[in-house]
């Protein structure tokens, strides 16, 4: 038996994947390689722990590769919200279409568990902070959001209809070493281009929770290893809060930066299908046995650093 990771040469992707070699199991990276090349698997390659099927999910001929295998932790998706307000057609490919040909490929030869990652976005503007997962109406702000909550709806639907069991995880900000967009990187990237002015999009005063990626993964496995309903669902994220002048700040003093000039582009949200205030309740997977050790704060502080000495 073997596990399988689409996305798994990816930021959240390949940290399960040295999470999941580290627990002895074999994997199966499903990635086209879009985003990432293989130096994030590489030497799980080497070592023969991990396989690489280079294909694209919306392409025919990788569905057999799945015979056999124990569970598919399907994490390929398209994650950019920006992006989807402007051309929301690779989202609704990459995300829902490619989610139904998963689960179809998993039903043909007889998968009967799917970990899925979702996103803190399906809540869109949620009038109770922390936010739980029982929160309605779920009315997501964002193309990708929307996306995410169709791909939650379908997954539900294969279990209940086809005897299979899932697992599905609405983050909040993942952020850490690899990973290739986002607010550290977008901060990393212009304050390199110009040591002495940074742009911030919108006010500054977004506030939301961030987890480093370690931590997500811990919690992926612990709830995959202990809730055994058909459908499983959980949030995942820390029990705090930050705004994004405060990422900006630790970011400088991280890149030993000072007297950085700070330029607000104005406005609540900082792009269209922004959500300006975003904190999840985690109360249930803490019920589970499970709780975040690190907040908002250091996560940035650790996800920077990592990402400042990747580069």
């Amino acid at each position: 038996m073997f596990d399988v990771v689409t996305g798994g040469a990816g930021f959240i992707g390949s940290h399960l994947v040295d999470a999941l070699v580290a627990q002895g199991n074999e994997v199966l990276v499903i990635d086209n390689l879009s985003v990432n090349g293989t130096e994030t698997i590489d030497r799980h390659i080497k070592s023969g722990k991990v396989r690489l099927r280079k294909v694209d999910l919306l392409t025919e001929g990788w569905q057999d590769s799945l015979t056999g295998a124990r569970r598919v932790y399907h994490l390929a998706a398209d994650p950019d919200v920006r992006q989807s307000a402007v051309t929301p057609d690779p989202t609704i490919q990459n995300n829902i279409l490619a989610t139904y040909r998963v689960l179809e490929a998993m039903r043909t030869h007889s998968v009967r568990e799917i970990v899925f990652t979702s996103t803190s976005t399906i809540y869109g503007e949620a009038t109770v902070i922390p936010t739980p997962e029982d929160y309605t109406p779920l009315e997501p702000i964002s193309v990708y959001g929307a996306s995410k909550l169709a791909c939650e709806a379908l997954i539900s639907a294969y279990c209940h209809s086809f005897d299979m069991r899932s697992w599905v995880f609405r983050f909040a900000n993942i952020i850490g070493e690899r990973s290739g967009h986002g607010v550290i990187t977008d901060f990393i990237q212009k304050l390199k281009n110009n040591p002495a002015k940074l742009e911030i999009l919108g006010d500054g005063r977004q506030t939301k929770s961030y987890l480093e990626v370690h931590a997500c993964v811990e919690a992926m496995l612990y709830a995959v290893g202990h809730a055994k309903d058909p459908v499983n669902t959980f949030n995942i994220g820390s029990e705090d809060w930050i705004d994004v002048k405060t990422i900006a700040d630790i970011v400088a003093v991280e890149m030993h930066l000072e007297k950085v000039r700070q330029r607000f582009t104005g406005g609540t949200r900082g792009w269209v299908g922004d959500v300006p205030k975003m904190q999840l309740g985690v109360e249930k997977i803490k019920a589970l046995g499970w709780k975040p050790r690190i907040g908002s704060q250091e996560s940035v502080r650790i996800a920077t650093r990592a990402m400042l000495g990747s580069r």
